[in-house]
C-alpha cells in the first residue's frame, strides 16, 4: 500500500511538458489576440516579431518575445517546436502596393523560407494564414477548388506562398492553409482600416460612416476571434487526413454587400449617421462556401453585430482609439520615413 502511495505520488510530482509553439508576426493584430488563447491552452509560446505596433501581448511565464525579422530568423528557435503559425505578413492591398518588393519578401519568401526550416527542424504542423482575397471578383460562390482570381500584390504573394509551402508537406510535417475572410473586431493591437472596425469608429466618433465605393461588392467576413479560436483548435486536432488542405475561414451569416454591412452598423450605433464615400471603384468581390471549414467540427461563434457593440463598448471606455499605428499603411509609411521600416534585425 505504501509503494504505491509512493509511485503516485512520483506520478504527481512528474514534471508535465508543455508543447511549444511558434508564433511569427505575433504582435500584430490576429497574433495578439491569438496568443494570450494558447497561453490560456497551456502552451508555451515563442512570439517573433519586430514589434512595430508596441507591447500588446501580456507577460507570462510560458511566453518568450524574440524581437526579430521573419525574414532571418534563425534555426535555433525551431528546437523541439510542436508547431508553427506563420501569421508574419504585411497586411492589405494600400501596403502592398506601397510596399511591392518588402510584400513578397515578407509574404511569400520568408514564409516560405520558415516553413523550410519548420520541416528540417522536425516540427510537426505549420499553419499558413492566408485570404480569401486571393479569390478576386467572382460571380459564383467559390470553394477551396474554385479557380483563384488575385488582383492585388498582398493576394498574389499569400497565393505564391500557398501554393510552394504545401508542396513542403510528408508524413511526418503537416501543413494546413486558412484562407481567411476579411477579418473584424477587437484587438489588443486595434486595426481601423478593416471594413467593420472602419465603419464603426467612423460613426462613433465622427457621425460619418466611411464606406468605399460602390457598396455593391460581396465581403465574407470572421471575428478575429474566430480565426484564433479555429488556430487553437488545429493545434490540438488531429490533422493527417488534411495534410496540404485549404480552408476558407469565416461564415455565410457574415457574408454581406458593402451597404449591407454599413447597414448593420448604422443599425448598432447611429442610425442618422451620413455615409461618406471614398476611394475608386472595388473590383473585389466574392461569396464564399464555408462548408469544407462546417466539415472540420468548426463553428464560427461571433456575429457583425456583436463586433460592433463590441467595438462601441471599447470605444467608450477610451480602451481603443484612432490613431497613427491603428491605420496599417499610414504606420508601415510614417516608420519608413524615420528609416525604421525595412532594415532587418
Amino acid at each position: 500500500m505504501k509503494l504505491k502511495n509512493l509511485q503516485n505520488s512520483k506520478l504527481s510530482k512528474k514534471k508535465i511538458i508543455k508543447k511549444s509553439i511558434i508564433v511569427t508576426g505575433a504582435g500584430g493584430y490576429v497574433g495578439s489576440v491569438l496568443v494570450p488563447m494558447l497561453l490560456k491552452k497551456d502552451f508555451k509560446v515563442i512570439a517573433i516579431d519586430k514589434f512595430f505596433f508596441g507591447k500588446t501581448l501580456p507577460k507570462n511565464r510560458n511566453l518568450r518575445l524574440v524581437r526579430k525579422d521573419a525574414r532571418n530568423i534563425n534555426s535555433k528557435y525551431f528546437r523541439n517546436i510542436y508547431a508553427v503559425i506563420d501569421l508574419v505578413a504585411l497586411s492589405n492591398d494600400p501596403s502592398g502596393n506601397k510596399f511591392p518588393e518588402l510584400t513578397w519578401q515578407i509574404n511569400y519568401q520568408s514564409r516560405l523560407r520558415t516553413a523550410k526550416i519548420s520541416k528540417e527542424m522536425g516540427v510537426k504542423k505549420y499553419i499558413l494564414p492566408s485570404t480569401c482575397s486571393v479569390y478576386g471578383n467572382q460571380k459564383k460562390i467559390v470553394s477551396e477548388n474554385s479557380k483563384t482570381k488575385p488582383l492585388s500584390i498582398y493576394a498574389k504573394s499569400n497565393l505564391n506562398a500557398e501554393k510552394d509551402i504545401i508542396k513542403l508537406k510528408s508524413k511526418s510535417f503537416v501543413v494546413i492553409v486558412l484562407r481567411q475572410a476579411t477579418l473584424f473586431g477587437y484587438s489588443p493591437r486595434m486595426r481601423f482600416d478593416l471594413a467593420v472596425n472602419g465603419m464603426t469608429e467612423g460613426v462613433y466618433k465622427n457621425n460619418l460612416l466611411p464606406i468605399m465605393r460602390n457598396g455593391l461588392q460581396y465581403r465574407p467576413l470572421c471575428h478575429v476571434r474566430d480565426s484564433s479560436r479555429l488556430m487553437v483548435k488545429l493545434i490540438n486536432q488531429n490533422l493527417i487526413k488534411y495534410n496540404g488542405q485549404i480552408f476558407n475561414v469565416g461564415s455565410k451569416l457574415c457574408t454581406e454587400k458593402i451597404i449591407n454591412i454599413a447597414k448593420i452598423v448604422l443599425n448598432n450605433t447611429n442610425k442618422n449617421a451620413e455615409l461618406k464615400w471614398y476611394g475608386n471603384l472595388d473590383n473585389r468581390s466574392y461569396k464564399v462556401s464555408f462548408i469544407k471549414l462546417k466539415k472540420l467540427g468548426f463553428k464560427p461563434k461571433y456575429s457583425i453585430n456583436y463586433g460592433v457593440k463590441e467595438m462601441v463598448k471599447f470605444l467608450k471606455n477610451n480602451k481603443i482609439k484612432k490613431n497613427l499605428k491603428s491605420i496599417t499603411i499610414k504606420w508601415y509609411s510614417h516608420l519608413d520615413s524615420k528609416g525604421k521600416f525595412l532594415r532587418k534585425i
